[in-house]
């Protein structure tokens, strides 16, 4: 029977033609590599700063009306002539931040005209 001194570390057996240590140090630079990645990539930014709307990806319909100041009646209208389109996951019906960005936008520039 074999015998470990308390000094010496216990490996796992790797099934494949690398060194542990050198397997280990290429993943931890993979690691490095992909959270760099993902710290430089942001959000997408607004088209103008909104006070009040935080960057969601997906708006529920309450939120929505709330966000409008308009009813859900008013919403379904919009979604008939094409000024919002709905993205139905499972069950419930979400908008995009996207656009609702742009129907904002469209509204600043009809009160500016």
């Amino acid at each position: 029977m074999e015998t470990m001194n308390h000094n010496e570390k216990k490996q796992t057996v790797m099934l494949f033609p690398f060194d542990p240590e050198v397997f280990w140090q290429r993943v931890r630079l993979i690691i490095r590599e992909e959270v760099s990645r993902v710290e430089k990539a942001a959000p997408v930014t607004s088209l103008y700063e909104t006070p009040g709307l935080e960057y969601k990806p997906l708006y529920k319909i309450e939120e929505v009306c709330q966000l409008f100041q308009i009813s859900k009646p008013t919403i379904y209208s919009w979604v008939e002539c094409g000024k919002l389109k709905p993205v139905k996951i499972r069950s419930r019906v979400f908008f995009l931040w996207q656009d609702i960005q742009s129907l904002l936008k469209e509204g600043r520039k009809d009160t500016a005209a």
